[in-house]
């Protein structure tokens, strides 16, 4: 099996630490906070202090999560200090030409659909409610002939 990088493993134990924080404060929100794991409890109970001690929520947030990425870290097999994880802007993360909304979406497609089409027409398929009413009236044609 291959040895996993320090970069490798600083991404996924950084994910981890993201999901399980998020996980966990929102079952503890629910009212499941007794169901949790105990390590879990512990790194809520350290969120909580760091509130309670006047921390703003996004910094309190931010300080748990570098603990547990060190923490996972470690856990994963990484060696030494764990790197540091620097967030990525929203806007960096995704160019604002690739973001498409659902009205531009349709409006796109009704007109590359409409370009392609013109030189070859679609098949038109036959409305279910359509081919259900033939069925119908089959039936009754074929009840009505032979008498049932």
């Amino acid at each position: 099996m291959p040895k996993r990088t320090s970069a490798s493993i600083s991404r996924k134990a950084h994910a981890k630490a993201e999901a399980d924080f998020t996980t966990w404060l929102m079952m503890a929100k629910l009212g499941g906070f007794d169901d949790l794991p105990p390590a879990a409890q512990t790194w809520l109970m350290s969120y909580r202090t760091r509130l309670e001690a006047k921390v703003p929520e996004a910094e309190a947030t931010a300080a748990t999560i570098r603990e547990m990425y060190a923490a996972y870290y470690a856990d994963m097999g990484g060696e030494g200090e764990a790197p540091q994880i620097t967030p990525v802007a929203p806007s960096e993360a995704r160019p604002r030409a690739e973001v498409v909304d659902i009205k531009t979406a349709r409006r796109a497609k009704v007109v590359g659909t409409a370009a392609a089409s013109a030189s070859e027409r679609p098949k038109r398929s036959i409305p279910p409610l359509l081919i259900f009413v033939g069925l119908v009236a089959a039936l009754a044609a074929i009840k009505f002939a032979f008498g049932w």
